[in-house]
């Protein structure tokens, strides 16, 4: 059990409510989010302390699920020092030896998005990010802030995956990852590749958890996170181990 206590923002904030709208993750379900003002500036010292009660990052807007009735969305992270790759992620690991790795800022650059819009029409196009558009990838995973970070994926100097993440004081946020859906790249499962380097990637900067955002028992999409062990969960105010189902 993790015995941190989230530390507040100094001053007082606003929110809002959204109305409800269709639920991205459960059919049939209705959800609403909570929002931070929008004319507040996502800095690092309100962002840090929200990060904690369960905050998400999109482009400038901080925010966590607000349901009535639900609460099947879970902020869960990875305990950076206990976590110890399977022999599953420690043979994907050794199959992407040959993938460099580039710490970018998170400004657009047309490669990127060209990657992200042939990962979005591919593997998305059910969903609510589709069809893709220059706008909405700026507006998503672009910010100038020296917390956002993108990390580029090179095999050979061909660009096939970027992770969007945010540097926290107490860890690593992982934001976004695409990737190229090409079939002779699917062994290496990019997705999963990536929070493995993030997990080293906090772990070299000595920063102890690594957000992975919110999982639904429910969603068959969201069930990579359980393979990602020791993992905690945020109940109320605390973060507690998450146990496997």
């Amino acid at each position: 059990m993790s015995s941190n206590t989230p530390q507040q923002p100094t001053r007082d904030l606003r929110f809002f409510l959204t109305v409800p709208h269709a639920c991205s993750y459960l059919e049939g379900r209705e959800a609403t989010t909570l929002f931070l003002d929008p004319q507040e500036s996502p800095g690092q010292g309100v962002y840090d302390a929200l990060a904690l009660l369960g905050f998400r990052r999109s482009g400038r807007h901080l925010y966590r699920p607000h349901c009535e009735g639900c609460s099947a969305c879970i902020s869960v992270r990875i305990p950076v020092e206990e976590f110890s790759p399977n022999r599953t992620q420690r043979r994907l690991m050794r199959r992407n030896d040959d993938v460099s790795l580039h710490l970018r800022p998170a400004i657009y650059d047309p490669e990127h998005y060209a990657l992200y819009a042939d990962y979005i029409r591919t593997r998305h196009a059910d969903g609510d990010m589709f069809p893709p558009s220059h706008e909405q990838y700026r507006t998503f995973l672009t910010l100038d802030q020296p917390y956002a970070r993108l990390l580029e994926f090179r095999l050979e100097g061909r660009l096939i995956a970027v992770a969007a993440f945010d540097q926290l004081e107490h860890g690593l946020s992982a934001i976004y990852t695409f990737f190229d859906p090409a079939p002779e790249l699917e062994r290496r499962s990019l997705g999963t590749y990536a929070v493995l380097c993030l997990v080293e990637l906090a772990r070299r900067r000595e920063l102890p958890h690594l957000y992975l955002g919110y999982w639904i028992r429910e969603c068959r999409k969201m069930a990579y996170k359980q393979t990602f062990q020791p993992l905690e969960r945020l109940e109320g105010r605390r973060w507690q181990r998450l146990i496997p189902s």
